[in-house]
């Protein structure tokens, strides 16, 4: 049954975003001018950058909603590139820098149109927000005692991600639109990887200047052939964690493969190869065994038949590139993993953290693992600035009551994933991408904690894609305000 948006209502909503958007831009200018006559001339092109940066982020939170995520994500791939830029171009480097702020400032923008709709999410949300915020407010009191002001910055490190969970439960996502904007990402990393192919090939100066810099060292020499690819990322672990989430949804349907199909494909692959990131190709292996798992029959097989063409493709291409010798001699490594120094490694991290967890189950605090170690030691990584371990960095974090909440949370968010996947119905590839997601995060906690940052990001864009599309549709079946609001009278 339809329903009518009375026409007042309508003009009001229309007045006061046109007063809104008027607002802002009359207002914003202003404080940037402010802002920008306090600050040195190093932060004010820091300033002036951020605030070219935010302002898009904030006309399309309220104008343009649905296209806030794809652009929140460009920011996120790109930021890492302006800052080196910056820092170039006034040859100068900054430990900490404005710009470090922008993907974290552009994301929370997420909350105009979430406030905007929040009275009509749903009660299953509602729980696992509140799990997830018993646990981040347990390790930020923890954290804010122990760490300083270093635990607010990973704070919004969780916090920003987590935004897009309700964010999705709330904004009227079609299937088309998530088609979008998974198009957008698979286009996106293609320009990622187009640029860490270049980067590969030719080590531009402002990537050379920041390695010294940021004693950068450890991935290799700033060389054409001898750099362990970043491409516009921090480094080569969030780079390869972009090209490798944008990768699992590209191979997998054709509608999110990008503009330049097959070929977008093959140039993420290369570019992955080249960050020498091994970790990464086993999130895309786990989260594309799980889809192919979750899906019917003969998508089983057409899913297989494009793996199988991905895989002879490189088997051609990858020995006839440049510096062949060193990508095949990487992934060779993973046919004999106990005799690698990485895997050797966190293994001796596991067994020798894991007492000292069970010593301490209070819990060391947000802020206390992770690059938030930074604002409290000088710009330097502090004891835990590099946890290869994902559990023992969020029990070190939560302690063993943070950690009971957040990882049921974790756990309530796969039981609303498999009500999805076993309905059969148009909006399942959604919810099997989901689940795919899901599992692929749980499996890299071998490596790190994904959950804050970037990572935390793609985790629960894709997540929250599949849950969007559960929400609108118990929503619309229920005829609750939310599916109402989309409706309009046919005059009989």
């Amino acid at each position: 049954m339809s329903v009518f948006t009375p026409p007042s209502l309508r003009f009001i909503k229309t007045v006061g975003l046109i007063g809104g958007t008027a607002a802002a831009g009359v207002s914003l200018p202003l404080i940037i001018g402010f802002s920008s006559a306090m600050l040195s001339s190093s932060n004010s092109l820091q300033g002036a950058i951020l605030s070219a940066i935010l302002f898009p982020a904030f006309l399309l939170a309220i104008l343009r909603p649905k296209m806030l995520v794809a652009y929140t994500l460009l920011i996120w791939a790109v930021a890492p590139e302006l800052r080196r830029i910056a820092d170039w171009s006034e040859g100068v480097y900054h430990s900490v820098s404005l710009l470090s702020l922008a993907p974290l400032l552009t994301g929370v923008t997420l909350i105009i149109p979430l406030l905007k709709e929040i009275h009509n999410i749903q009660k299953a949300s509602t729980r696992i927000m509140l799990m997830f915020a018993v646990a981040l407010g347990y390790g930020a009191l923890i954290g804010l005692a122990k760490n300083g002001m270093g635990s607010v910055y990973d704070l919004a490190n969780y916090i920003v991600p987590l935004l897009l969970l309700p964010y999705f439960a709330v904004t009227k996502f079609k299937p088309k639109d998530i088609d979008r904007l998974l198009t957008a990402f698979a286009n996106i990393a293609v320009l990622v990887a187009i640029y860490g192919i270049v980067q590969y090939l030719t080590v531009p100066p402002w990537d050379v200047f920041w390695m010294k810099h940021a004693d950068m060292m450890s991935i290799g020499n700033p060389y054409p052939l001898e750099i362990r690819v970043f491409s516009t990322l921090n480094s080569p672990g969030p780079a390869a964690t972009f090209l490798a989430f944008a990768l699992v949804p590209m191979i997998l349907e054709k509608k999110w493969r990008g503009t330049l199909r097959w070929i977008g494909v093959l140039l993420v692959v290369i570019c992955l190869l080249t960050t020498l990131v091994r970790a990464a190709w086993l999130i895309l292996l786990v989260m594309l065994l799980m889809y192919i798992g979750t899906s019917p029959s003969k998508g089983k097989w057409k899913t297989l038949i494009q793996l199988v063409f991905v895989a002879a493709a490189l088997f051609w291409v990858v020995p006839k590139l440049p510096g062949a010798e060193g990508l095949v001699a990487r992934v060779e490594t993973l046919s004999s993993v106990q005799e690698d120094h990485s895997y050797n490694e966190r293994l001796s991290l596991w067994q020798n953290m894991l007492p000292m967890v069970a010593a301490n189950p209070v819990g060391q605090g947000i802020g206390s693992v992770g690059q938030g170690t930074k604002l409290g030691n000088d710009g330097e990584l502090g004891e835990y600035g590099i946890m290869d371990n994902g559990v023992i960095a969020l029990l070190l974090t939560f302690g063993v009551l943070g950690a009971v909440f957040f990882f049921g949370a974790l756990g309530a968010v796969v039981k609303q994933i498999f009500a999805r996947v076993i309905s059969r119905d148009q909006l399942q590839p959604y919810a099997r991408l989901a689940l795919a997601t899901w599992t692929g995060a749980i499996v890299s906690l071998v490596s790190d904690n994904g959950f804050p940052g970037l990572k935390g990001y793609l985790i629960w864009m894709l997540i929250g894609l599949g849950l969007s599309a559960r929400e609108i549709t118990q929503s619309r079946r229920k005829g609750t305000p939310y599916a109402a609001i989309e409706c309009k009278v046919s005059p009989r």
